[in-house]
């Protein structure tokens, strides 16, 4: 039994989880996101640190803007790639703060959770509402933006409310401005204590590095060149990585580092 759990948690670590989620029929259109740039800015500093003792005793803007997302599901009819995409990274962010607000205080994202272990963490709760449809924040990064899009930069932008998480942007993404936000996202993570590429020749990089390595093959690319790209530094043929340990402390004012 040990060997199965431990061989589960293995595929889990190197990224492998992938569940692909149905689409839904919608004739929805488009939704602009205002609304959580408005609280974001109320409650997230320039450099991703949030306040959520204040925002806990203020929730009704951030339960206004999930009352839209959750009436509109993006659909191929109406929606543009980048209309989708940047739904459903503000749709994830969004719902892990309503998650954080309402178990308001904790120490790390982890301890929210039905069961124990991986297997029934607090990505597996079944919370979110979407036209009818029940999903959990691992349907959603899993199963629609990771598959779906194939954008290796997601994963500085879609946050886990952690320490050492990549900072929570304190705007909303929008499609006019999507590839842009992401680039500025991605690089702003290679410059924080997230990452240390002061030795090129000895790269300490995020674990979220590790855990979806496969990801940064995507679209004939590797993880040696997103490095170079958004590092904006040169790598010796034949790098190895070493992997900085996560801190799954909570994102908030008093953990600033």
């Amino acid at each position: 039994m040990k060997a199965v759990i431990f061989s589960l948690l293995g595929l889990f670590l190197a990224g492998v989880p992938t569940c692909r989620v149905d689409d839904v029929q919608s004739d929805s259109s488009p939704i602009t996101h205002e609304l959580f740039t408005k609280e974001l800015q109320k409650y997230v500093s320039d450099d991703g640190w949030v306040d959520y003792e204040a925002w806990s005793k203020d929730t009704a803007g951030i339960s206004k803007y999930l009352d839209i997302v959750s009436t509109h599901y993006p659909n191929e009819k109406n929606w543009t790639r980048d209309q989708r995409l940047a739904y459903w990274i503000n749709a994830y962010n969004a719902y892990t703060i309503k998650l954080m607000l309402e178990n308001w205080p904790v120490e790390s994202i982890k301890d929210i959770k039905p069961g124990v272990g991986f297997i029934n963490s607090v990505w597996d709760q079944e919370f979110i509402s979407i036209e009818g449809n029940s999903y959990t924040l691992n349907n959603i990064e899993h199963g629609i933006i990771r598959p779906k899009f194939e954008d290796q930069r997601i994963h500085m932008a879609a946050n886990c409310a952690s320490v050492s998480c990549p900072q929570l942007l304190n705007k909303a993404f929008s499609a006019d401005k999507l590839n842009e936000q992401l680039d500025e996202q991605t690089r702003l993570a290679f410059k924080s204590f997230r990452n240390d590429l002061s030795d090129p020749n000895n790269p300490k990089i995020s674990s979220i590095f590790k855990w979806y390595g496969g990801d940064f093959n995507w679209n004939d690319s590797s993880l040696e060149a997103f490095v170079e790209k958004y590092g904006e530094v040169d790598l010796p043929d034949g790098v190895k990585f070493s992997y900085i340990d996560y801190n799954w402390s909570v994102n908030s004012v008093a953990n600033k580092r």
